[in-house]
């Protein structure tokens, strides 16, 4: 009989991207050759994705099992790296798919994949054979920048270097215009109007030889977009349409031009999070203070802040008041109140007052740090609608090149077309055929969709989660810290007779201030409010399950629950006993307070909704989420109070962890899509079990930021409307995106094969198609609610 045994992934290979990264199989393949292994698969379901190994226990024990995975993960760990790089000055839609030929063809390198939108590139490599800086020649030979340098290091480029592609654009389409106006009014001979259209070329087709002769030099051919607008520019000027190929270069710069000013908005809108903090800090010393670089700022050390800087570390309030504005990293609109003990975090706006600040996090370590890690691996993590046009293309492009080659050859061979007409219009083909949009659709919305969720405190880890949380059906909510505040509250006084609310809390507040038990508090709380008197206690003792007892004025208090009493012989009077039996039904916790031998009464305490939580849910259901339902480790009765309360629609209750894994699937068998909302911590499982996992309070912990699928930075629930929303937004954007890029695609092969368009007509809707798409997912940054 087999037996198994489950190891986390994480612990065995901590690098990799996720459980399709070509690592995680090798690992499989390593742990599958020992003899005694039965079989090998991981479990991507669980969180985090676990290393299941099906042994028999006759010839290898559980330990040997383990040691062997670990060895084999250690072995894969010291063969392969991976690694994600930076690129500027990408300047062609297709330079993701040439780069990643590039990079594939340098040695020690396994795999490459760019997310164009994001400039980002992943790299899988063996660590032996790699080379850095091989990478970034070869990168360097297409006519691309190196990695970029840190912000703080690249000096800012001039006017003409941040334009240059613009104004080589224009350049091309005035000589066009000229060139044009001498042919048509000016009655110049040819050599004079087709020496303009010559110069109009070389401005415009300047990016296009440069890619495709960086390839060429290195013997990389390929049919990419760039060759394939550069041979039917040739082929009309061969033809003898100088005007038109000209035209088609102008055309083609021009659109590439806006279609990086508009792809630039959105990466900028991600960068601007890097600069939220400022780059040093005044740090306390013995001999004053210093303002050191923030790298340099380690946990320990105290930064003043004055009234409207930025704060540079996160860290936790030693002195000083102000309100503070979390909008930049939590998306809270108003500003927190910070004192003595509170968190910030760097990248925060501070207010009138002055705080000196205890840091807690080092640089790279800072919640603003750990966000931008994570938006930036999120943008190279691809939605599944990007994932099908990538599978399409690479079908697709093959047949048209197939296609376009018949065109030219077989009409003229059959008699039905010239050679030069045949010959334009497969020219025209490869031109119309060319899916930019198609390409450049989706990831510009995924960049857009992060970037402005990033900027209104929500963090979405990748494409999939975005497209995913756009489908949601249900959402199930933890009940503490999620529907409620995470912490009781007395909601009734119920005095005996005889007794004013102001003696009940004196005796009450006077003994639970020397408890730390968070009931203690919450009466502490509710006297304060109150203002009442402090009166001395002394001599606390606490009662295991029952609730503590102690002496004020001379008399022994004893506040705890029904059984405290009744274990001392102690009736309760008939009211009190009736008050009690009302709370309980209410899923109160009850406390009954006694001083000597007089009754004073009953307090009732519960864990109280959020402000504005019910207003919440009912704009969840106007956006279309069909069923709200509230898990909850708490008694039945606390669980239906607060559920009648916020008004959600099913209510489950006493939940252990696994319970509520056990109720997702169970929601994911009803309405197939499932978000749910924890703490990130405590919910992991049911979290992992969910379409998509969404933790609350994601600036506070580190845990929240790295389980969930998407953070709600501030402890606000009111985000949720708002991601959901935002998501289905971008799903919408995206759909359209693909409508417009297969619809255009099969307008101009229809067109141009009929030679209804020419090369000028097919290029203008090409190219006016791919920066349609793009503005639309552009729209994706005005977004602000749902």
């Amino acid at each position: 009989m087999s037996k198994n045994v489950r190891v986390d992934l994480p612990l065995l290979l901590p690098d990799i991207p996720d459980t399709r990264d070509a690592c995680v199989k090798r690992l499989q393949d390593l742990v599958s050759n020992r003899t005694g292994i039965l079989q090998v698969h991981v479990l991507t379901e669980e969180d985090p994705p676990k290393l299941c190994a099906h042994y028999d226990p006759q010839i290898v024990t559980v330990a040997e099992v383990e040691r062997l995975a670990q060895a084999a993960g250690a072995q894969v760990r010291e063969r392969y790296g991976h690694g994600m790089w930076q690129l500027r000055a990408i300047t062609a839609e297709d330079a993701g798919p040439r780069i990643e030929k590039a990079l594939s063809s340098v040695d020690g390198v396994l795999a490459a994949s760019v997310n164009l939108a994001a400039q980002n590139v992943r790299v899988e490599f063996e660590r032996a054979r790699f080379q850095p800086a091989a990478l970034e020649a070869a990168i360097r030979d297409l006519g691309f920048a190196p990695p970029a340098p840190p912000l703080a290091e690249a000096p800012r480029p001039s006017w003409y270097e941040r334009n240059r592609e613009l104004t080589w654009s224009l350049a091309s389409g005035a000589l066009l215009a000229a060139g044009w106006s001498l042919e048509r009014f000016a009655g110049a001979t040819p050599p004079v109007f087709i020496g303009v259209y010559v110069l109009a070329y070389a401005f415009g087709a300047y990016d296009l030889v440069r890619h495709s002769w960086a390839g060429l030099r290195k013997g990389r051919f390929s049919f990419d977009i760039d060759l394939l607008m550069l041979l039917a520019a040739i082929g009309a000027a061969i033809l003898g349409e100088w005007a038109e190929g000209a035209f088609l270069l102008f055309l083609f710069s021009l659109a590439h031009s806006l279609e990086h000013y508009a792809l630039g908005r959105a990466r900028d809108s991600i960068r601007a999070l890097a600069d939220l903090a400022p780059p040093v800090a005044r740090v306390q010393r013995d001999s004053g203070t210093a303002e050191v670089p923030v790298e340099q700022v380690k946990p320990g050390d105290l930064v003043l802040v004055r009234p409207a800087e930025r704060i540079p570390v996160d860290g936790r309030v030693k002195a000083g008041k102000s309100a503070v504005n979390q909008a930049p990293i939590t998306g809270e609109s108003v500003p927190v109140d910070k004192a003595e003990g509170d968190d910030v975090f760097a990248g925060t706006v501070n207010g009138e007052g002055a705080l000196t600040i205890e840091t807690t996090k080092s640089a790279g370590d800072r919640t603003l740090d750990r966000v931008m890690k994570l938006v930036e691996e999120a943008q190279t993590s691809k939605a599944p609608t990007q994932i099908f046009t990538e599978r399409f293309e690479r079908v697709f492009v093959p047949i048209v090149l197939l296609g376009a080659v018949a065109l030219i050859v077989l009409p003229p061979a059959l008699g039905v077309w010239a050679w030069s007409v045949s010959f334009y219009r497969g020219m025209a083909l490869l031109v119309a055929s060319s899916p930019c949009a198609l390409a450049l659709g989706t990831p510009a919305t995924v960049l857009a969709g992060i970037a402005q969720a990033a900027r209104r405190g929500v963090l979405i880890k990748g494409g999939v989660h975005l497209e995913n949380l756009g489908t949601i059906q249900a959402l199930a909510l933890d009940k503490t810290g999620t529907l409620t505040m995470g912490q009781p509250e007395v909601t009734d006084v119920i005095v005996a007779v005889g007794v004013a609310e102001r003696n009940l809390l004196e005796v009450a507040g006077a003994v639970e201030r020397e408890s730390q038990h968070p009931l203690a508090r919450a009466v502490v709380r509710r006297a304060e409010r109150k203002n009442v008197q402090a009166l001395k206690a002394d001599s606390l003792e606490s009662i295991t399950g029952r609730g503590v007892r102690a002496r004020v004025d001379n008399q022994t208090v004893e506040i705890g629950n029904a059984r405290l009493f009744e274990e001392n012989k102690a009736a309760l009077p008939p009211e009190l006993a009736k008050a009690v039996a009302d709370l309980q039904s209410k899923g109160r916790s009850v406390m009954i307070v006694r001083h000597g031998e007089r009754w004073l009464g009953v307090l009732g305490m519960a864990d109280q909704p959020r402000e504005g939580v019910k207003g919440i849910l009912e704009n969840l259901r106007k956006i279309g989420i069909r069923a709200l339902v509230m898990l909850t480790g708490d008694h039945k009765a606390v669980g239906e109070a607060i559920g009648r309360e916020v008004g959600v629609d099913e209510i489950r209750a006493e939940l252990l962890p696994e319970d509520k894994v056990t109720a997702i699937k169970s929601l994911l068998e009803q309405h197939k899509r499932v978000a749910m909302v924890g703490d990130g911590v405590n919910d992991a499982p049911a979290l992992a079990q969910a379409t998509v996992g969404i933790a609350m309070g994601g600036a506070g912990t580190a845990a929240a930021l790295e389980t969930a699928d998407v953070a709600l930075m501030a402890d606000d629930l009111g985000r949720l409307p708002f991601a959901i929303g935002l998501s289905r937004k971008a799903r919408a954007i995206i759909r359209q995106n693909l409508y417009v890029s297969l619809g255009v695609i099969a307008l101009l092969i229809f067109a141009t094969t009929t030679g209804v368009f020419g090369i000028g007509a097919a290029v203008f809707v090409h190219e006016g198609s791919t920066l349609v798409v793009i503005g639309n997912a552009l729209r994706l940054l005005l977004y602000e609610r749902a």
